[in-house]
């Protein structure tokens, strides 16, 4: 089971750490890390962390300030 949620207007919702974690190329613990720190665009729903995924990637594809 996938942990990437698609909503009618096409977002991609991304839950939990793991998940997001792949996503960026870190691990669990490093992601956690940035999450909790705000570093990332993702929030805490119910005590789980979600992150749209297209946000995620822009996010990284961005060039730095």
């Amino acid at each position: 089971m996938t942990n990437v949620t698609e909503t009618s207007e096409q977002i991609l919702l991304v839950w939990e750490v793991s998940e997001i974690a792949r996503i960026i190329g870190r691990t669990p613990r490093q992601t956690f890390h940035m999450l909790k720190n705000g570093e990332l665009p993702a929030k805490k729903v119910g005590g789980r962390w979600v992150a749209e995924r297209g946000k995620l990637l822009s996010f990284f594809l961005e060039p730095a300030a």
